[in-house]
């Protein structure tokens, strides 16, 4: 008895409670994130979107993603912005502290410089409020004695000469009728036939800051009782306020469709609903101003920058150290049965938040090293318990509504394990991954005890290391390993590592869908589905994850929601496409360090190193607006176009054209765009904000822009249409005249060209005939005489001596040679081997006649191609015949012929026709008047002829080889 009541006392002692609520996340933006200053006085939305900030270091104009500061440097009159305020027109005002006035428009800052009209509105004050009536004038109140109305043309001026009301810190309303009513510090005023009148109706507001026109034309403000509404001349007090709020230097407030009062002072921004509930933002941070904008998103004005309340829908919500838990590390999140979360903290901290009350208590477990963070958490419906782990150990809590009794996993022989996941199946079996592979722990005991020897490999151990195992409702247990996917179905173990190379590479989570669907989250795969042991769909951030690197799984309705490394995702099971939905406007939280996550019917809860943080979802999953994209500059080889011009005209060197855009979306980080300079082009993908294109050709062009948000359709294009001049040498006129030119001009030359080409036609035809007349002479003088008159005399000689044998032979083979000649004369070109034939029957004569005293030789080269190597016809006879009658002949013992026929590399064939004789040299020193053979000197003129019609030219060398003897050389193209 006293055992189990030290037990009860131990755990009262391990169990504390205590009540704080949540903290709503608000986005700021500060110097970090571009603002020129973190002291900021007045915020606007423009009819574009853009939100413009004015601060002591100039005015800068944010897009929701990136600030664009203009300072002096840009055109403003003075870096101290007051206030910001737009017209009818679009025209962006800028109220200084020097009094001076400027406005942004189209792109461009205007001032007294370049504006005329901005030089009569010059008032020697600080302009503290600004108004346009419907009838388009502008009212100026300042902090004197003075109250400016412009029309655009001129100006009029108010000063009152009574000191008790003068006109200091005007502010001008229209009610619905028309009339405009002045209020100051000291009296109110209406205006008719251009004068203006003091009313006595009615109580002032604080300040010129706590006074608002609304949009039905009443009037809202703040006097010393509380928030009034005004119309005309009726006052209504709507809510009463405690004076400390008022007393605490007010700024400009906003006021809601459904009089929520949001008040700026110098304590922070204070939430007062119609029902007197408050709820107060910023404690401690100065506050000047709040607005609303078109998307419902708050933004308060403060010394510390700016900051941005999300709309409603798109809250976010943060519970950490600061609002009760143990610690902001939030490593594993689970709810039980009483709408409470079970939080798994470090140092061996388990916290249960009441989501009713939002009481929290707390667990410390006795070992904080070993439980030092509790990275998961599993409740168990049937028996009321809570299964922890961390790294290295396993508890269970017990009758979790009443003890918490805690038991702890314990290896009989305290080896140690780490613990990577663990999976409870219906029957309370326990599955675990361990380092060291996946183990089975039957639930028949009350205390958790194993012992690792006594498991058996394939029926309740599985070894390799291990990273997560899950219990489907069919009872199949599966994990994944170094291997990769495995699944343990009544006894049988399947391995997945063959059916897809997904199915090896690491998994962190495992689900499984009523389909029978199982959804894995891979390490850097994205997410898979496998069914019937088919992988069947992969979607990766192609398809709009935020990472592929997914941890964790919930499946909830028919979403799965899934934690990346790189934020939060929603697949749609409802839609076949599978479509991806992004939760962008969570990024400033839960864009890394997401640890678990849990979802209810309302809210999606994360577990992350910076607390739990939660929002409320919608259950379906609709497109969001697609975001309409805005041209901010466009800049023409350095200088700057109007935005508002129809069509540029572009001058022809001008040709490189630079655009500058953006989308105003608040929430959405992650845009895309899509362009084209043609409406029949092909779009063109980009996430840059900035698109240059440098030498463009001449023509015209439609630039077209859109953009889309991870959950939207592509917005509506921006257009933006230019046109790029021709240079003059471009133009049709300019062209046709070249044309035309360029026609003649090929006219003439083809006349030239002709009468040239009929020339050398001519030329051509002459030198043939020239050839054809040298080939005849060249027959004749073949025919020597001499050669003729001897050879006629030999046969002669041989009938005389009745030698007939030898008269028939030396008549048969003369008979040849003249018809070989005859032959030979027809054709400019023969073949060697009809060539060596003629030479041999010639020579042949010669020797008959000359007897021993002429010996000739012929070598020809076998690899030379007699018949297909072709030689200009009757060019070596000539010299043969030169060799035999004025070389070998004139010496008494007369000598030797040698003719050679040889290749000189792979064009040129080579002739070599050798005597021994006198030599030509000798032979014509002995000669009178320096006689020529006729035979040669008509083949080197024909050869002349040769080598002017033939692209190569043939070569002939005659020289005296020495003392005696003639060495002729003819080199012969192979190529002609």
């Amino acid at each position: 008895m006293i055992g189990r009541f030290l037990i009860l006392i131990t755990l009262l002692l391990t169990i504390s409670l205590s009540s704080y609520s949540q903290t709503t996340n608000l986005q700021r933006f500060s110097t970090k994130n571009g603002l020129p200053s973190n002291n900021c006085y007045y915020t606007l939305q423009d009819s574009k979107g853009y939100i413009w900030v004015a601060t002591d270091a100039g005015v800068s104009r944010f897009d929701g993603k990136i600030f664009e500061t203009f300072s002096i440097d840009d055109g403003l009159p003075d870096n101290q912005i007051l206030q910001v305020k737009e017209d009818k027109s679009g025209r962006i005002w800028f109220l200084a502290l020097n009094g001076q006035l400027s406005y942004f428009f189209n792109g461009k800052i205007y001032n007294e410089t370049n504006e005329k009209l901005l030089k009569l509105l010059k008032f020697n004050a600080v302009i503290v409020s600004f108004f346009e009536d419907s009838k388009g004038r502008i009212w100026f109140g300042t902090n004197k004695n003075i109250l400016v109305m412009w029309d655009g043309k001129a100006i009029m001026k108010y000063i009152s000469a009574d000191p008790q009301h003068p006109y200091a810190s005007t502010f001008i309303h229209e009610d619905k009728s028309g009339t405009i009513w002045a209020f100051s510090n000291e009296c109110v005023r209406t205006f008719n036939n251009n004068t203006f009148k003091i009313s006595s109706h009615g109580t002032l507001p604080l300040s010129y800051k706590t006074i608002l026109n609304l949009p039905d034309k009443t009037l809202g403000y703040l006097d010393k009782n509380g928030l009034n509404i005004r119309n005309a001349y009726n006052q209504q007090l709507l809510l009463k306020l405690d004076t400390s709020l008022l007393n605490n230097d007010p700024g400009y407030f906003f006021l809601n469709k459904n009089n929520d009062l949001w008040l700026s002072n110098s304590n922070g921004i204070y939430h007062i609903e119609p029902s007197g509930k408050t709820t107060q933002y910023l404690k401690n941070i100065s506050s000047s101003q709040i607005i609303k904008d078109s998307k419902n998103n708050m933004w308060f004005t403060t010394t510390s920058g700016i900051y941005m309340l999300p709309q409603k829908g798109e809250r976010l919500y943060v519970i950490n150290k600061t609002n009760g838990l143990n610690s902001d590390m939030v490593k594993s999140v689970v709810q039980d049965d009483h709408n409470r979360l079970w939080l798994g903290l470090d140092e061996g901290n388990i916290n249960i938040l009441d989501l009713n009350t939002f009481k929290t208590s707390k667990i410390q477990l006795e070992d904080k090293k070993r439980y030092n963070a509790i990275k998961h958490l599993i409740y168990d419906t049937l028996k009321q318990t809570v299964y922890f782990a961390s790294d290295y150990g396993l508890g269970r809590i017990n009758n979790i509504y009443n003890t918490h009794r805690i038991d702890y996993l314990k290896e009989t022989n305290n080896r140690m394990f780490v613990i990577k996941s663990l999976s409870l199946r219906n029957d309370r079996t326990l599955a675990i991954a361990l380092s060291s592979g996946v183990y089975i722990l039957p639930y028949h005991v009350d205390k958790l005890e194993f012992t690792l020897m006594y498991f058996k490999q394939g029926v309740d151990f599985f070894t390799n290391r291990a990273y997560r195992v899950f219990y489907d409702k069919e009872q199949n247990l599966w994990f994944s390993n170094i291997n990769g996917l495995s699944e343990y179905s009544k006894g049988i173990l399947y391995n997945y590592s063959g059916e897809n190379l997904l199915l090896t590479k690491r998994i962190n989570d495992i689900q499984k869908l009523d389909d029978g669907t199982i959804v894995l989250a891979t390490d850097g795969y994205g997410i898979v589905f496998l069914k019937n042991k088919k992988v069947i769909k992969v979607i990766t951030r192609k398809d709009g994850l935020a990472n592929n690197i997914c941890k964790r799984l919930f499946v909830k309705d028919n979403y799965i929601w899934i934690i990346t490394n790189n934020g939060i995702n929603r697949i749609a099971l409802n839609n076949k496409q599978l479509p991806v939905e992004s939760f962008e406007y969570t990024n400033a939280l839960l864009a890394d360090d997401i640890n678990d996550l849990f979802i209810d019917d309302r809210y999606a809860y994360f577990g992350t190193n910076n607390g739990l943080i939660y929002f409320s979802y919608h259950k379906e999953n609709g497109q969001h607006e697609a975001p309409k994209v805005l041209i901010s500059s466009i800049i023409n080889n350095k200088t700057k176009l109007a935005l508002n011009t129809a069509m540029h005209t572009l001058a022809p060197s001008n040709n490189s054209i630079t655009f500058t855009y953006s989308v105003i979306d608040f929430q959405n980080k992650s845009i895309t765009y899509r362009y084209r300079l043609k409406t029949e082009a092909n779009w063109t993908e980009t996430k840059s904000r900035r698109l240059e294109f440098p030498s463009l050709e001449p023509g015209d062009y439609t630039f077209e822009i859109s953009a889309k948000s991870n959950n939207s359709n592509w917005s509506t294009p921006t257009r933006v249409n230019f046109s790029l001049k021709k240079h003059f040498w471009q133009t049709t006129l300019f062209v046709v005249g070249i044309f035309l030119l360029a026609g003649f001009a090929f006219y003439k030359v083809a006349v030239v060209v002709t009468k040239i080409q009929k020339n050398k036609e001519q030329e051509q035809l002459l030198l043939k005939n020239k050839i054809l007349m040298l080939e005849q002479r060249a027959l004749q003088a073949m025919m020597n005489p001499h050669f003729v008159f001897n050879v006629m005399n030999s046969i002669q000689h041989y009938i005389n001596t009745k030698d007939t044998n030898s008269a028939n032979k030396i008549l048969t083979g003369f008979a040849k040679l003249i018809r070989k000649n005859l032959e030979i004369c027809t054709k400019s070109f023969i073949g060697l081997d009809e060539e060596l034939e003629y030479l041999e029957l010639y020579l042949s004569l010669e020797k008959k006649r000359f007897g021993e005293k002429f010996k000739y030789h012929i070598y020809v080269n076998r690899a030379i191609d007699k018949e297909e190597t072709l030689i200009p016809s009757m060019i070596l006879q000539p010299y043969i015949e030169n060799a035999i009658w004025h070389g070998l002949m004139p010496k008494e013992d007369g000598g030797k012929l040698d003719i050679r026929i040889d290749l000189k590399g792979d064009d040129h064939l080579v002739i070599e026709i050798i005597d021994d004789g006198v030599g030509i040299d000798n032979s014509l020193k002995s000669k009178k008047g320096h006689h020529v053979s006729k035979g040669m000197s008509l083949t080197r003129e024909r050869i002349n002829l040769l080598n002017q019609v033939e692209p190569n030219p043939i070569q002939i060398d005659i020289k005296q080889n020495g003392i005696s003897g003639t060495f002729v050389s003819i080199l012969i193209p192979l190529n002609n």
